[in-house]
């Protein structure tokens, strides 16, 4: 009976740690639109250059519920909310869930690629720093260091300036072939890979460093078999558990990304609805990324626990 009620209290544990991290992703976001100067009277009329009268503005404000005090109007949202209803777009007039499900593929797209490309590039630069002699260990050390640290702006202008502009072998605008698909992710994928690279590395180092390399070296493995096949383990764990959080670095990098390569997706749509102060479509993109989020670390703490034993076990005696 004791065995299994653990379960069961770690699920409900979990389920309570998700709706608190929604209901705080949706007050915050709610409360700091509220922030950015503009009125959503204005954006529901057509924006600022509509120039709406004031009569017009003050019927919008009763219809909408935009002349409630600020409480009032943040339980109607969490109502709107517990219903399933993410109401609608201010400024396309069209149901904020409908605007977010033509969006989310695109980005989803843009951003599982990225994460693929970076685990890519980071293993193949923790294996290279893990190789014998200090000019690799040092070489890939300041290739994660810079690759971390490059801005994504920055990076796609120089990508823009060298593969399309110069080269002419990319598009510099995304479309909807896999050559408008480079460049986005490259940009998404570099930074994220020097961090996770130098992640790998600390860990791989260390687990060449324990008992079992020596045990395996007696037994005949050569350099490359050990790390490959036992180290390399223990080094992307950590990463791994790091995933969830990465996906929701690579949404967040999507706005400037889709802004720059004109590419459509939800940061596009997150930036337009925050210039023209559209709190549906605000709280609904930013409500959908923490979603994403918290399915991806459930996800994430599932394959840690089924990649290291040692975490299943003590996960069952918590």
């Amino acid at each position: 009976m004791r065995r299994a009620s653990r379960p069961l209290r770690t699920f409900l544990v979990r389920l309570g740690g998700a709706v608190f991290v929604l209901w705080a992703v949706a007050t915050l976001t709610f409360f700091a639109i509220h922030l950015v100067p503009g009125d959503p009277a204005q954006a529901i009329l057509g924006g600022p250059g509509s120039q709406a009268s004031q009569e017009a503005l003050d019927r919008v404000r009763a219809d909408y519920g935009l002349d409630q005090p600020l409480v009032v109007q943040y339980l109607a949202m969490l109502g709107r909310l517990l219903s399933g209803d993410l109401g609608d777009s201010y400024s396309l007039k069209v149901p904020v869930a409908e605007l977010i499900g033509g969006q989310l593929i695109g980005t989803l797209t843009l951003a599982v690629l990225a994460l693929a490309l970076a685990w890519l590039i980071a293993v193949g630069l923790a294996l290279w720093a893990s190789a014998p002699g200090r000019v690799a260990r040092s070489v890939s050390g300041a290739v994660e260091l810079t690759a971390a640290a490059l801005p994504h702006f920055w990076l796609a202008t120089v990508l823009i300036a060298v593969f399309s502009t110069s080269l002419g072998w990319l598009p510099p605008v995304a479309d909807d072939t896999a050559a408008g698909l480079v460049l986005p992710v490259v940009t998404l994928a570099v930074p994220l890979a020097g961090f996770l690279a130098q992640l790998m590395r600390e860990h791989l180092l260390d687990a060449l460093e324990q008992p079992f390399t020596v045990s395996a070296l007696a037994r005949g493995e050569t350099g490359a078999g050990i790390r490959l096949r036992h180290a390399l383990r223990h080094a992307v764990l950590p990463a791994v558990n790091l995933s969830g959080w990465a996906v929701g670095y690579l949404i967040s990098g999507a706005v400037v990304v889709e802004t720059i390569f004109a590419r459509p997706g939800l940061g596009r749509t997150l930036l337009r609805a925050t210039e023209l102060r559209d709190v549906p479509v605000v709280v609904g993109v930013v409500l959908v990324v923490a979603v994403v989020y918290v399915v991806m670390t459930v996800v994430t703490d599932a394959i840690s626990g089924v990649a290291d034993p040692r975490l299943r076990r003590e996960r069952s005696r918590a």
